[in-house]
């Protein structure tokens, strides 16, 4: 009828994911074509919202033995229930009322992680007294923060494209989400950087970078977003939207920093000072190359680690040019962050959750999350019992065993990284496409998260180039 919005065709993962597909077989097969969608009080995110808090709940009753032994002794390890929050309650100065960055006890080192997780720490630390103080009540009150970041990730998530918002399940369920998420506060900046993306894919642009500003100054890792950002808006004629964003993630992060650095710029820069000094370290191909005998000298690690990435940024810049179809934004947010770490000097167990939100946006289909995961986890508990064995050898695992592991969790982040590559040529094997392409006039080409790059034409490209070499050949 003339004067009412198009039809919208959301994703229906039982039809559309044979996996899915058989698995809902359990519960009485596929949704049939005659159900009557969107009258149910239980929407996608509910239900997604509703799958973290038990999953989440479920995951902190795994973790605990280590409540149990107050975090000490082998038990951590063994028991895969880790966590850096108690640990350094004592060792930070939190237990002795000493702010991060400003001051600290003799012989402590200062906070190492940058401002705004020193925030949420801190906040953790105010609200101890109400859990129970001591150790044990600073790690629950930081459990209940982190509990509410979880939900919010799950559901900018599933409102970031509005045609799969089902997808926020595939979130919510993950194990690489939620046995890492109580291991440090790394659910800040995740939970910062699903609402950049919502924002973003709303064409709330200053906003979106406001929050991408604040990602920033709770971990570093956001930074590389902005790379493959530029060579997108920059390929589509979108700059002017990509300046306005970058203001925002300027001023938030510069509000958030300079009050810090002025009042201690040694106690500030301990984090950037940390980073740089490391050598190899847990979960980095550089170690496990150490470990098989063939590592690189420490004095030129940060040198090869940077030389790596650099390379791998001007491979996916290049891509994002070169490609017949302009990419969509979240496979290549993942390719550059994949990029990051797998070149980084450290990879933490719980640095998976930085990339579970980008892999679920870049392709949600169940078979390549999981295979993607199992890497991880295999990774997860490896890390664990290797930590155990430097504590008793006859308890963990040999190194040798957790060098092959790190190459597992780097040839499953490898290959899911391949399969973007590969959707990103055949965007008609692409599923976000092929169900955007249903609903919006930008055919297969589109991107429903891509905010003002979606529908946005070519200005750059390597294809544009030959075409008006072509054309200029025959004048």
């Amino acid at each position: 009828m003339a004067g009412q919005p198009p039809a919208r065709f959301p994703a229906l993962p039982s039809r559309e994911d044979p996996d899915v597909a058989a698995a809902s077989e359990v519960v009485g097969g596929p949704i049939g074509r005659r159900a009557l969608l969107g009258s149910s009080i239980v929407n996608p995110i509910r239900a997604a919202v509703v799958v973290a808090i038990v999953g989440y709940a479920v995951a902190l009753l795994t973790r605990m033995p280590c409540v149990s032994d107050g975090f000490a002794g082998i038990s951590r390890y063994t028991h895969l229930c880790y966590s850096d929050i108690p640990v350094l309650y004592g060792l930070r100065g939190f237990a002795d009322g000493y702010p991060p960055y400003l001051d600290a006890a003799d012989g402590q080192q200062v906070f190492e992680y940058p401002v705004l997780t020193g925030a949420m720490a801190q906040v953790g630390a105010w609200l101890t007294p109400i859990f129970g103080g001591g150790a044990l009540g600073f790690y629950a009150a930081n459990l209940a923060m982190i509990g509410l970041l979880l939900i919010v990730t799950v559901v900018a998530t599933g409102y970031t494209n509005p045609q799969r918002p089902t997808d926020a399940i595939l979130v919510a369920a993950s194990p690489a989400l939620l046995l890492p998420a109580a291991i440090n506060w790394d659910m800040l900046p995740v939970a910062l950087v699903a609402v950049w993306l919502l924002l973003w894919s709303r064409r709330i642009v200053f906003w979106s970078g406001v929050v991408l500003g604040l990602a920033i100054a709770a971990k570093f890792y956001p930074l590389v977003f902005l790379g493959p950002l530029l060579v997108l808006c920059w390929r589509s004629g979108r700059l002017q939207a990509f300046g306005r964003m970058l203001v925002g993630a300027v001023l938030a992060w510069s509000v958030a920093n300079v009050p810090v650095m002025i009042a201690n710029f040694d106690g500030w820069v301990t984090f950037y000072t940390f980073s740089s000094d490391r050598s190899e370290d847990f979960g980095s191909p550089w170690l496990a190359l150490s470990i098989m005998g063939a590592g690189v000298p420490e004095d030129a690690i940060n040198l090869a680690g940077i030389a790596a990435f650099g390379v791998a940024c001007l491979a996916i810049a290049w891509f994002i040019w070169w490609a017949p179809v302009r990419p969509r934004l979240a496979p290549m947010l993942f390719l550059v962050l994949a990029a990051f770490l797998l070149t980084n000097k450290v990879y933490s167990p719980q640095y998976m959750m930085w990339l579970l939100p980008l892999a679920v946006l870049a392709l949600p289909r169940l078979r390549y999350l999981v295979i993607w995961q199992a890497g991880e986890l295999i990774y997860f508990v490896a890390i664990w019992l290797y930590l155990a064995g430097l504590e008793d050898p006859d308890r963990g695992l040999p190194a040798g065993w957790y060098a092959l592991a790190i190459w597992a969790h780097v040839g499953a982040t490898l290959w899911f990284a391949a399969m973007l590559v590969r959707i990103s040529l055949r965007p008609d094997k692409d599923p976000v496409r092929v169900c955007d392409a249903r609903n919006s006039a930008h055919g297969i080409s589109g991107d429903p998260i891509g905010g003002v790059l979606d529908g946005a034409p070519d200005r750059f490209s390597a294809r544009l180039l030959a075409e008006r070499r072509a054309a200029a050949a025959h004048r």
